[in-house]
């Protein structure tokens, strides 16, 4: 069953990766970093200042740092105990899809899907109400997390399981947020 799986997960690989072309191998590059995104941050925390004020915000960026160290901590682990090859490193898969990008780090499961992921829900709980189409921040890890498979650095199985934790920890630590907001900000 798990070669089955496996076997599943490269010929996707395989076939998202083998989309590309050299023309937007330099957009996914920018899509990848996450520097590019700084605009879309400080326009996400525009919008929630705006909408819950300065203190509020800042409480909430303390879960979101709080949640990201959690989540990257957790994609280390995974990927030390697992110690699965990225793509770009497998043998067996460097004459069949594309290279755009190589790290040496293992792949087991995507940090980048986990943490955008996990931000992505735990504001989507918080801010749902707030915001009437706020479900678009999930185009987000979408994209940033095509772009490891698309430079042939992720499995679509490492995308979808980094995206299955980061839910978890995004959904679970928004528990937490609504437990204790009342205590600092009472309504």
């Amino acid at each position: 069953m798990l070669e089955k799986i496996e076997e599943l997960d490269i010929n996707f690989l395989v076939y998202l990766n083998g989309l590309g072309s050299e023309t937007y191998d330099k957009f996914w590059l920018i899509i990848t970093n996450q520097l590019y995104w700084t605009p879309f941050f400080l326009l996400l925390f525009y919008l929630i200042y705006k909408k819950v004020g300065g203190k509020q915000t800042l409480y909430i960026l303390l879960f979101i740092a709080i949640l990201i160290a959690f989540t990257d901590q957790t994609t280390n682990l995974f990927k030390h105990t697992f110690q699965r090859l990225r793509p770009c490193n497998n043998p067996d898969l460097k004459s069949i899809i594309r290279i755009v990008q190589i790290r040496n780090s293992y792949s087991f499961f995507s940090g980048h899907a986990a943490n955008t992921m996990a931000v992505a829900s735990f504001l989507f709980w918080i801010l749902k109400r707030k915001f009437r189409y706020f479900g678009f921040i999930f185009l987000w890890p979408l994209i940033f997390a095509y772009s490891r498979i698309y430079l042939g650095l992720h499995y679509p199985g490492d995308i979808l399981t980094g995206y299955f934790f980061g839910a978890l920890f995004g959904s679970m630590l928004y528990l937490v947020y609504r437990k204790l907001k009342p205590q600092y900000f009472p309504e």
